[in-house]
Order: structure tokens, then C-alpha cells, then sequence
């Protein structure tokens, strides 16, 4: 067998091949800094729960610098139908750690019931496909003769594709929202063949696997010129340390947003927003990791643009602040 010299990004590919031959859990869920953004992956009885179409768009580069490290980049759009009484959106994800690439895309609906004028309580079921394959023919290979190619890591995986649900409930005012949710219901275990490239698949409802989600959020008016949006996510799973995210955003004459926050044994990070009009929210967070990572990358970086679309029939008049 050639004797392969093997580089730190080779190598590091090479585990993540390792373990993809194996097994491979599609239970997952991506993570993201600002996840207001993505809050209908999260949350499905969030659609619906701004007065007119909105659209986002958030691409995240996670431990710079580190191989295979995560890149992930999601895009959604939902809004009100039937008079505010319910909600409907679309959100589509790509997902790549190391060799593994993955594509999600789910459809959200929502059914909201108003509590009173300022307060509005939905239910909300989501479902879609989970698609991943192990891209091999990525690994860049370099033997002692200066060959860059190898046989064995010339093919990609099958591709496994399974479906999946969730179900979430969520409850805002103008000035106050908290959600839970379970975004994945069924537990997919995919397990990929080097020998045949036969995928097999394994899905169950398996209560003591949930992933919970718990978010909550408050606005606190402090002037005319200044409002403190402070919000938290708490990730719950059997087994596992719970993981908190803690935050607070400065708003500035409702056109900058200055912010940080923390996640539990994870990062640090600070974010810088601008409401470029009305309707266009630009956002930029920086992570500072806060274990052994850090020394080997140099932080995640994430970008979140908003679009809030105004129709004629459906006029915007407030601010959405969640």
C-alpha cells in the first residue's frame, strides 16, 4: 500500500471520513449566533408571527482556519395567510462539516390564536427531508510520488435522504415573545457502506432523544432613542448538559443595533447591526471561542440579512423588534 504524507487538513478529513463509514445521526441541528434569524427551524409556530412576508438569509463560517470546519448557510421566508389567523413558511439549509454535506429544506404552518389585542398565542407542525452525503472526491490526497488522487476516496457516499417533523408553540406581544419546541421529532440514523455504498436507515419515535427548545425574549423601552432587547435559547437533550444562550442587543434610534452575547462553555460574541430602511436589516456577529478551539482557529464569523416585504393590502405600521 503507498505510503501516504498526509496534511493537517487531509487528516482532519480523513477522521471525519472514518466516521461517516460508520454511522451517522441525522438529529443534529445547526448552530447559529443570531438564531432570531432562523427561529422557523427552530420554532415552527413562529411563522406567520410578523404583519407582512419575511425573508432571511444567514451564512456562517464556524472556527475559522480549523479543517473541515462547519459552514453552514440557511435561507427563510414565511408570513401571515388568512388574515393573521395563520402562518406559512419555507426554509431550505446546507450544512457542511468535513466531508458530510447536508441539505434540509422544510415547509412550516402555523395557527394563531389571538388572546387579546396585544397578545397572540400559535401552535405551529413543521416537516420536510433531511439529504446527506459524504462528499470523499473533496479530500485532497497527496502520496510520496506526488500523486493527488487516490482510488479509495475518488467516490462520494450514496445519498441518504429521510423525513422528518416538528411541532412548537409560541406566544408574543409587541414587547415580549417565549417559544418551545421539539424541531425534530424523528430520530434518522444513517449508517453508509464502504464496501457496497448501500445506505441504511433507521427512523423512530424516540421521546427520550427529543431536542428541546426554549426561547424567550423582552424588550425594554429605556428612551425614545434607546431600547435593550434581551433574549435567551436553552437547548435541551437527555444525557447532556443544557446549552444556554444568553444575550443583549442595544437598539439606537431604531437604526443600529449593538449587542453581545454568551453561550454556555462555547463563546463569546459581539454583534453590530444596521436597519438600512425600513424594510432591510443588515447584521454581522463575531464568536470568540472559549475552549481549546480558539487556539487552533480564529473564531466564527455569521452574516444575517432581513427583508421585511410590504404589500399594499398589508401595511406595515409597527416595528418588529423579535
Amino acid at each position: 500500500m503507498k505510503n501516504l504524507r498526509v496534511s493537517m487538513k487531509t487528516f482532519v478529513a480523513t477522521i471525519c471520513l472514518i466516521i461517516a463509514s460508520q454511522k451517522s445521526n441525522a438529529q443534529y441541528d445547526a448552530m447559529f449566533t443570531q438564531y432570531m434569524f432562523n427561529e422557523t427551524f427552530i420554532n415552527p409556530a413562529y411563522a406567520g408571527s410578523k404583519e407582512a412576508m419575511s425573508a432571511s438569509m444567514v451564512h456562517r463560517q464556524q472556527w475559522v482556519n480549523f479543517p473541515g470546519r462547519p459552514v453552514t448557510t440557511s435561507f427563510s421566508l414565511h408570513g401571515p395567510i388568512m388574515g393573521n389567523k395563520m402562518g406559512a413558511g419555507l426554509s431550505i439549509l446546507n450544512d457542511r462539516i468535513g466531508v458530510l454535506n447536508r441539505n434540509l429544506i422544510y415547509a412550516s404552518y402555523a395557527y394563531r390564536l389571538t388572546i387579546d389585542e396585544k397578545s397572540t398565542l400559535a401552535m405551529g407542525l413543521m416537516g420536510g427531508i433531511d439529504n446527506q452525503v459524504n462528499k470523499f472526491s473533496d479530500l485532497k490526497i497527496t502520496n510520496n510520488i506526488g500523486a493527488t488522487t487516490d482510488n479509495q476516496f475518488s467516490q462520494n457516499s450514496a445519498s441518504a435522504t429521510a423525513p422528518n417533523f416538528g411541532v412548537g408553540l409560541y406566544y408574543n406581544t409587541k414587547t415580549l415573545y417565549a417559544g418551545i419546541s421539539i424541531p425534530r421529532l424523528i430520530q434518522n440514523d444513517i449508517s453508509f457502506s464502504n464496501n457496497t455504498g448501500a445506505t441504511i436507515k433507521t427512523a423512530r419515535l424516540e421521546a427520550s432523544r427529543f431536542t428541546y427548545y426554549l426561547t424567550a425574549g423582552y424588550l425594554f423601552k429605556l428612551t425614545d432613542e434607546f431600547k435593550l432587547r434581551a433574549n435567551t435559547m436553552i437547548k435541551l437533550v437527555k444525557n447532556a448538559p443544557a446549552q444556554i444562550d444568553l444575550g443583549a442587543n442595544l437598539l439606537i434610534k431604531d437604526l443600529v443595533w449593538v449587542g453581545s452575547s454568551y453561550r454556555s462553555k462555547s463563546a463569546l460574541s459581539a454583534l453590530l447591526g444596521i436597519q438600512a430602511n425600513k424594510q432591510l436589516l443588515v447584521c454581522y456577529s463575531y464568536d470568540y471561542t472559549v475552549n481549546k478551539i480558539q487556539t487552533y482557529s480564529r473564531g466564527s464569523h455569521e452574516i444575517a440579512l432581513n427583508y421585511l416585504f410590504s404589500f399594499k393590502s398589508t401595511k406595515v405600521i409597527t416595528p418588529r423588534y423579535f
